[in-house]
C-alpha cells in the first residue's frame, strides 16, 4: 500500500473530549425518547458524543446540560452540508483525495516543501518501478532555480507552507471522512471548569414507539366469589388469614423496545411512559436563509452627444430637486445561554411524584395525564436490537360474562370484565387471553385489544364468540295518543311512540351474566335499566339463569303534531269568494272536506276514554261532520247555480234569435231564467256563508 504524508500546520489545540455513555432512557408514547448521558469529566474538558442526523433538530431545541461546577460555553457540530460547507473556496474538490497524484495536482501553484526542495507544486505523478527500481510518486516543484523533481518514497512528508491552507484541507479532509457517515453527527459540547466532576446530558429524540402487549390469565364461566372461611386464630409465626375475594385474572405486561438511537444502551434505566403528550417537529438543523426583494444597482445613463446645430439660444434647465434620503435602523438581540443545575448525583428528570410499586419488577410512576413504568433492574439493548421486557403483572377483579354487540349475531361475544385495582393507568394493547382452571387451564382462548384503563375504571375484553348459546331478535313499533290540546286554529296531538327489541337467548344449560350494547337513540328515552353508557352506545346487562329467557328493551319517543284546522293558503276564511274559486279542486284543503275529519277521527279512536283532551276532540270532529254537511249543501246549491246560470245563457242567446210571436215567448222564458238563476245564486251565497260562519267558530275554539 502506498503511503504519504501531507503535514498540514495546525497551529489550535484540541481540548480532551469526554465520551458521554448512555446512563437513562424514558421512551414515550408519543415517539420520543428522553436519553440521559453521564459521566465524569475532567478540568477544562468537554462533552463528546454522536447521534443520528435525524435527531439533531430535536437535540438542538430540547438539550439540558447539567454542570454544577463548570459553565458552559456552547455546542458545535459539522453543518448539515459539511461537505459543501469544508470545500468552499479550497481548489479542491471532494474527488481529489481519491489519491495521493490527484490530490497534490489539485494543489498546483501552492507552496510546499518535500525533503530539503521547497517551492510550488507543478506537478504530481505516480512512477511504476522499473528493471529493479523502485516506483514512488514523483513531485514537480517550481523554485527559483527552476524546476525541481522529488522522488518520494513511502513515508515521505510534503509540507504545505500556507498554514491556513493547510487548516482548511485538514478540516475538509475531516468533514470527508464525517461524510462517510452521513446518518450520524459528532456533538461536540465545549465546557470550561478548575476541577474533574460529574457531568449530565439530556435530551429529546425521535424513537420508534414502545408497544404493550399483555397476558391475560382469565376464570372460568360462571366462577363465583369463594365463601368465607371458618375464622380461625392466627398463630405469632403465621400472618392473620387473607378475606376471601372474588374470581381475579392476572394480567401480566411486556414492552416491544427498539433501540434506533445509533449508540448502545449498555446497563441503562428504563423507563416507558404512556400518555398524550404533545410533540412536534421543528427544521432548525437547517440553514435557512430569508428573501429580501432585490433593489437594482443605480448606474448612470449613457452619454448622448448630439450634433451642433450652431446659433440657437439653449434655455437653462430647471434647478432639480433636493434628493430625500431615507433610512431605517435595526436592533438585533444577542441569545443568551441559560444554563440548569441539578445536584450531582440526582439523575436528570428525576422526582415523579406518586410513585407506586407494581410486580414484574418495575416501578409504577403517576403524574397528571401520564404514567412512566421504571424498570428495577438495568437494561442492556445494542443498537439495531429488539427487546421484550417485562413492565407490569397484576391481579385484578374479573369477571366471565357474555357479550352481544352486534344485535344481529346469531351468537354472543365471550368476554371478560375486569376492574383496574391499580393505582394508575393501564395503556393500550393487545392482550393474549389464556385460561386458568378446569379445561381451560393454561388454554389459548383468544385475542382482546385493551384500550387505555385510568384506575378504578373497568373494561370488558371480548376474546371469541360462543356458539353454544343461541341469540335472536325482532323490533317492533307502536303509537301511543298521550294528550290532545285544543288550540287556536289547530289540534295538538302528543303521541308517545315505543320502540321495542325483543332478544330471545337459549344459553343451553350454562349460568352467567349478559351484556347488551343498545345504540342510543336521539330523542329517545330508554325504557330498560342502563348500567353505563359511553362510546358503545347504553349498556344493559341480565342474569341466564340456564333456560330460554327473552329480554325485552324498549325506547319511548315523544312526538307532538299539529293538524290545523284551516289551510293557511287559502287566505283568510271570511274572504273568500265561492265565485271565484274552484271548490271541487281544492275540496281536501277546505274544513269538512275528505282527509281531516277522517284523520282526526282515526286519532280519536287510538286516545283512550280517559285521556286528556278527548272530550275536545270527540267535540271537533262533531264539529267537522256539520262542516261536512255545510259544505256539501254549499256545493249543491252551487251546481244548481251554475245550471241555473248556464239555462239562463241559453235562454239570452234564444231571444236575440227570434222574431215575432217567437220573440215574445223566448222573453218570457228568458225572464223565467233570470229569476231561477237569482234565487239559485241567492241560495248558494246563503250557502256558502253559513259554511264559513261555522269555520270562523271553529277556528276561534281553544286556548
Amino acid at each position: 500500500m502506498r503511503r504519504l504524508t501531507l503535514a498540514f500546520l495546525l497551529t489550535a489545540s484540541t481540548a480532551l473530549a469526554t465520551e458521554l455513555p448512555v446512563r437513562s432512557v424514558t421512551l414515550s408514547s408519543a415517539g420520543l425518547a428522553q436519553i440521559e448521558r453521564a459521566g465524569e469529566v475532567p478540568a477544562d474538558g468537554d462533552v463528546t458524543f454522536r447521534a443520528r442526523t435525524d435527531d439533531v433538530d430535536d437535540l438542538l431545541r430540547s438539550l439540558i446540560v447539567v454542570d454544577t461546577a463548570g459553565t458552559v460555553e456552547g455546542l458545535r457540530l459539522p453543518a448539515r452540508d459539511l461537505t459543501d460547507e469544508a470545500f468552499r473556496g479550497l481548489p479542491l474538490r471532494a474527488e481529489d483525495f481519491d489519491s495521493r497524484a490527484r490530490l497534490l495536482a489539485a494543489l498546483r501553484g501552492q507552496e510546499a516543501q518535500a525533503g530539503d526542495a521547497r517551492g510550488r507544486i507543478a506537478d504530481a505523478a505516480e512512477v511504476e518501478p522499473v528493471q529493479g527500481a523502485p516506483g514512488g510518486l514523483r513531485l514537480t516543484l517550481i523554485t527559483q532555480r527552476g524546476l525541481v523533481t522529488v522522488m518520494l518514497r513511502e513515508g515521505d512528508e510534503v509540507r504545505l507552507l500556507d498554514e491556513g491552507l493547510a487548516a482548511r484541507v485538514a478540516r475538509a479532509a475531516e468533514s470527508l471522512a464525517a461524510a462517510r457517515s452521513a446518518d450520524e453527527r459528532r456533538i461536540d459540547i465545549r465546557l470550561r471548569a478548575d476541577r474533574a466532576r460529574q457531568v449530565a446530558v439530556l435530551y429529546v429524540a425521535g424513537a420508534p414507539l414502545w408497544k404493550p402487549s399483555y397476558r391475560l390469565l382469565v376464570p372460568p364461566m360462571g366462577a363465583n366469589a369463594p365463601s368465607p372461611a371458618a375464622p380461625t386464630a392466627p398463630t405469632p409465626a403465621a400472618p392473620p388469614p387473607t378475606p376471601a375475594v372474588g374470581p381475579m385474572a392476572r394480567l401480566q405486561g411486556w414492552a416491544v423496545v427498539e433501540n434506533a438511537s445509533g449508540s448502545d444502551w449498555d446497563r441503562i434505566r428504563l423507563a416507558l411512559v404512556s400518555g398524550e403528550a404533545a410533540a412536534f417537529r421543528q427544521r432548525i438543523y437547517d440553514p435557512i436563509t430569508v428573501p429580501r426583494p432585490e433593489l437594482p444597482v443605480r448606474v448612470p445613463g449613457a452619454i448622448q452627444v448630439r450634433p451642433d446645430t450652431g446659433g440657437r439660444p439653449i434655455p437653462l434647465p430647471a434647478p432639480a430637486p433636493a434628493a430625500a434620503m431615507g433610512g431605517r435602523a435595526f436592533e438585533a438581540a444577542a441569545p443568551q445561554m441559560a444554563r440548569r443545575a441539578a445536584a450531582p448525583d440526582a439523575p436528570v428528570g428525576a422526582g415523579i411524584a406518586d410513585a407506586a410499586t407494581s410486580a414484574a419488577g418495575a416501578s409504577a410512576e403517576s403524574s397528571a395525564g401520564r404514567v412512566a413504568f421504571v424498570l428495577a433492574e438495568p437494561v442492556t439493548i445494542r443498537s439495531g436490537e429488539t427487546a421484550n421486557v417485562p413492565f407490569l403483572d397484576v391481579r385484578l377483579p374479573a369477571e366471565r360474562v357474555w357479550w352481544i354487540q352486534d344485535l344481529s349475531a346469531r351468537s354472543p361475544l365471550q368476554a371478560v370484565r375486569i376492574r383496574n385495582t391499580s393505582q394508575h393507568t393501564l395503556p393500550d394493547g393487545l392482550a393474549t387471553v389464556y385460561g386458568a382452571e378446569g379445561p381451560e387451564a393454561g388454554v389459548f382462548l383468544g385475542d382482546a385489544e385493551i384500550r387505555a384503563m385510568p384506575a378504578g375504571d373497568g373494561r370488558i375484553l371480548a376474546f371469541g364468540r360462543d356458539r353454544d348459546v343461541q341469540v335472536n331478535q325482532t323490533s317492533s313499533t307502536a303509537d301511543r295518543v298521550a294528550r290532545i290540546a285544543l288550540r287556536r286554529g289547530f289540534v295538538s296531538v302528543e303521541t308517545i311512540r315505543t320502540e321495542q327489541t325483543s332478544i330471545a337467548i337459549d344459553p343451553r344449560g350454562a349460568r352467567g351474566p349478559v351484556v347488551i350494547d343498545m345504540p342510543q337513540r336521539p330523542g329517545a328515552t330508554p325504557r330498560f335499566t342502563v348500567v353505563s353508557q359511553g362510546d358503545f352506545g347504553l349498556r344493559h346487562e341480565a342474569m341466564l339463569e340456564g333456560g330460554p329467557q327473552t329480554i325485552n328493551l324498549a325506547y319511548e319517543r315523544t312526538m307532538t303534531q299539529s293538524i290545523p284546522f284551516w289551510d293557511a293558503g287559502l287566505g283568510e276564511p271570511v274572504l273568500l269568494r265561492w265565485q271565484n274559486f274552484d271548490l271541487e279542486q281544492n275540496l281536501r284543503r277546505l274544513p269538512g272536506g275528505p282527509g281531516t275529519m277522517e284523520r282526526l277521527q282515526e286519532i280519536l279512536s287510538r286516545t283512550p276514554a280517559d285521556g286528556p283532551g278527548r272530550a275536545d276532540l270527540a267535540a271537533v270532529v262533531e264539529t267537522m261532520g256539520e262542516l261536512r254537511r255545510l259544505l256539501d249543501d254549499a256545493r249543491m246549491k252551487q251546481r244548481a247555480y251554475r245550471t241555473a246560470d248556464q239555462t239562463l245563457q241559453r235562454a239570452r242567446q234564444a231571444a236575440e234569435d227570434r222574431t215575432g210571436a217567437e220573440l215574445q215567448e223566448a222573453r218570457r222564458r228568458l225572464n223565467t231564467a233570470s229569476r231561477e238563476a237569482d234565487q239559485a245564486g241567492t241560495a248558494a251565497d246563503q250557502a256558502w256563508e253559513a259554511w264559513q260562519r261555522a269555520v270562523i267558530a271553529l277556528m276561534q275554539r281553544g286556548s
